[in-house]
């Protein structure tokens, strides 16, 4: 490598660490996301590499990102182009909050129009049909209605389920304590029927499990006594629509998806969906409700004065 070569690549390196950073310690992402945001620019630096471009980030032209981002567009669909795009920004971002650039280089650039595309929504009958097909007789099929209960019934994300806690869970308030991204924290209200699949499972399942250590306080354990993993939650919701006959393309959210488009539909308001959900904007809550236009003007009829 040329000497001029390898410290761009460090120049390059230095900055996402401390765009990491940023977003670890100030921003109080999850891992996850800030791994998301590193994929984003490390894209662009392959792009850089491969077509030997020495520019850093300090440097680097908007003419060059127009170049990266065309290439780009041959490559990935619009909602991948629009990530990448966002991502970028955020690090350009991030410099110029710093003072090491008066400005970003994709301040012209506009993100492709992608369309919002939603999941499907299980109706009430649907969610008790992929309940009523576990098959009780198992360790595994209490535990998973507990689970599904639980999914449904307070609107958790996958991640948020399988990371419950036994000291998270506050019945006697009616609440249960949710981990969500950034690692904030939420109480949700849980139904007594939930409640009650949750005490039949830790009182006659979870208790006789070898429970490995570090996972004492895990709600929902796996046969050997660890968390769950999401796949495994997706495998057992598939496995249930298999069972059914049921034609959706279905998956832990759509739970969650379901849990807020019924308490939109029986007349719960945005703003008590929104903290339920754990969403920082009520924009993010609002993506959720796809409600047809009866529904709509059966509210416009109910509450407008003009009516």
């Amino acid at each position: 490598m040329h000497e001029n070569d390898y410290f761009w690549c460090m120049s390059w390196a230095s900055y996402l660490k401390q765009f990491q950073n940023y977003l670890r310690l100030e921003r109080g992402l999850s891992e996850n996301t800030i791994a998301n945001y590193t994929f984003d620019i490390e894209k662009l630096i392959f792009y850089l590499n491969e077509n030997n471009i020495n520019e850093s980030p300090i440097k680097i032209t908007e003419e060059t990102i127009q170049s990266f981002l065309y290439k780009l567009s041959g490559e990935v669909n619009a909602r991948s182009q629009s990530r990448i795009i966002s991502g970028l920004k955020s690090f350009f971002n991030f410099l110029i909050f710093e003072d090491l650039r008066n400005e970003t280089p994709l301040e012209l650039i506009e993100v492709p129009k992608t369309g919002r595309k939603l999941p499907d929504t299980l109706s009430t009958n649907e969610i008790d049909s992929l309940i009523s097909a576990i098959d009780l007789s198992t360790p595994e099929g209490e535990r998973n209605r507990a689970m599904l209960e639980t999914l449904y019934s307070c609107g958790l994300r996958v991640s948020e389920l399988i990371t419950l806690k036994i000291s998270d869970l506050f019945f006697n308030e009616g609440f249960i304590k949710v981990t969500g991204k950034g690692d904030k924290q939420r109480f949700v209200p849980i139904s007594k029927s939930t409640e009650k699949f949750i005490a039949i499972y830790t009182s006659e399942i979870r208790n006789k499990l070898n429970i490995q250590k570090g996972f004492e306080d895990t709600l929902f354990l796996n046969r050997r006594g660890k968390q769950l993993t999401r796949a495994m939650v997706f495998t057992i919701i598939k496995d249930l629509a298999v069972k059914i006959g049921l034609k959706k393309s279905i998956s832990p959210h759509t739970f969650r998806h379901s849990f807020a488009t019924h308490l939109l539909e029986n007349g719960a308001d945005l703003r008590s969906i929104q903290l339920m959900l754990g969403h920082e904007s009520i924009t993010t809550t609002e993506v959720y409700m796809h409600l047809d236009r009866t529904f709509l003007a059966e509210v416009l009829n109910n509450y407008h004065p003009r009516k």
